[in-house]
């Protein structure tokens, strides 16, 4: 059974850092693409950043300098460092994962808040 578990987030003032955490697991094979997405109130959900299995990283444009993705293959875990935070990234953030086999899956979220 395929379960995808965020974690790592919270209320942070502006100007911090937080890292996310994602873990996948029930996959056969190790998904081709994992990554995180956010949707702030009122807005769509917007790609803040994916990572293949080999490494080749994928970030929003407004995002990039203060981001960086990672991931451990061999546990299937994608992690989100974050850092110059401001208000603006105010969201629920939801792991992605797309599998071996092209099917996406994503996870419940976390809310993370920046507010002084």
């Amino acid at each position: 059974q395929v379960q995808i578990v965020e974690s790592g987030g919270g209320l942070v003032q502006p100007g911090g850092s937080l890292r996310l955490s994602c873990v996948a697991s029930g996959f056969i094979f190790s998904p081709v693409t994992m990554g995180w997405y956010r949707q702030a109130p009122g807005k769509q959900r917007e790609l803040v950043a994916t990572i293949s299995s080999s490494g080749s990283t994928n970030y929003a444009d407004s995002l990039k300098g203060r981001l960086t993705i990672s991931r451990d293959n061999a546990k299937n875990t994608v992690y989100l460092q974050m850092n110059s935070l401001e208000p603006e990234d105010t969201a629920v953030y939801y792991c992605y994962v797309n599998s071996y086999y092209d099917r996406e899956y994503w996870g419940q979220g976390t809310q993370v808040t920046v507010s002084s």
